[in-house]
């Protein structure tokens, strides 16, 4: 009996020095008030993004919450009002699947709205399908959608400034590679779906979230806007909604365990979008709210400057993709 107790005590010892040591993440320290600013925050209505949503809220900004599901947003819209005591939280139709809708929202929102001082591009999804516009999930939703939407609004994040553009990336950013050939031939950077398929495509997804910000960065130079790239950390969340009902209960458990809540995985984004000082460090990556080195292609600039270079169209050929893939030369 003394042994099991011993292997029990083990265990927990064992678990709390996993947990607090690796998993659990620093908290964001900055103490800045954002009465009379806006915010942005794509996938506001679940996970780290609304966690993110709620503590932008409780600071005094105004929230969009740019989301698809209008009930599940208004829902979210209605309980962050509430825990916050600020009334002055939003829901405007965003489903980044679609170029269309990320148009239309921009439009809708550069009517109605007079300033803009934070953009968090913060929705993210790991599974396979494909977009409205025909391009791979992973890479439409995490990058393409984002990109669009932070181009058609980077006018009014200039008006204002300073403001920010965070976006969520991930560790796993290191195992993704940029096909330009592939990309241009089946509008995804994998060639095939499966579990191990609609993985790399995240990965991929996330590398182009690196090098997007980085060369935003490059391009705002001079600006009163920065931008930030980060990983989150482990966090259990919804993004695997998309994948195999088997992977999900086998991820359960161990997500239960050992996995960051969506209020400590939302730290490091609070850090990027309100840290003061960090102003020289525009484009760089973070991690557990402090600056972190980058996987070697993260580090690449001319690929940030040819995938960039890729997708910098005028707006009607973002809804013909296909007039593109003879110019190779030219865009990729």
């Amino acid at each position: 009996m003394s042994a099991l107790l011993y292997l029990a005590a083990g265990l927990v010892f064992s678990y709390v020095i996993v947990y607090y040591g690796v998993f659990r993440g620093a908290r964001c320290s900055s103490s800045v008030k954002l009465k009379g600013k806006t915010a942005i925050v794509t996938g506001g209505n679940t996970g780290i993004g609304k966690a993110t949503a709620l503590e932008l809220a409780k600071r005094g900004a105004r929230v969009i919450l740019a989301c698809r599901n209008k009930e599940k947003a208004e829902v979210a819209a209605f309980d962050i009002r509430r825990e916050s005591g600020n009334n002055q939280v939003v829901f405007m139709q965003l489903d980044l699947a679609s170029l269309k809708s990320v148009h239309s929202f921009a439009e809708t929102f550069l009517k109605t709205e007079p300033r803009l001082d934070i953009l968090i591009n913060n929705a993210g999804v790991m599974g396979p399908g494909r977009t409205e516009d025909g391009f791979g999930l992973a890479f439409g939703v995490n990058h393409l959608g984002h990109f669009l939407l932070t181009d058609l609004l980077l006018e009014r994040l200039q008006q204002g400034g300073p403001s920010r553009v965070v976006t969520v990336a991930a560790l796993l950013h290191r195992f993704g590679h940029i096909d330009f050939p592939l990309l241009a031939s089946r509008k995804d950077l994998v060639s095939g779906q499966s579990t191990r398929q609609d993985f790399l495509a995240y990965c991929n997804s996330k590398l182009c979230n690196v090098l997007f910000t980085r060369e935003l960065a490059n391009r705002l130079e001079g600006t009163r806007v920065t931008c930030y790239s980060l990983h989150p950390g482990v966090i259990h969340t919804e993004l695997c909604r998309s994948t195999s009902l088997w992977l999900q209960l086998l991820m359960m458990p161990f997500a239960k365990l050992f996995f960051l809540d969506p209020e400590g995985g939302a730290q490091t984004t609070l850090h990027c979008a309100l840290q003061e000082g960090i102003e020289p460090l525009s484009g760089r990556y973070f991690s557990n709210c402090a600056l972190q080195h980058v996987g070697g292609k993260g580090r690449d600039d001319a690929l940030a400057k040819k995938l960039w270079e890729r997708y910098s169209l005028p707006a009607p050929a973002w809804h013909d993709f296909d007039s593109c893939k003879g110019n190779e030369q030219m865009y990729g």
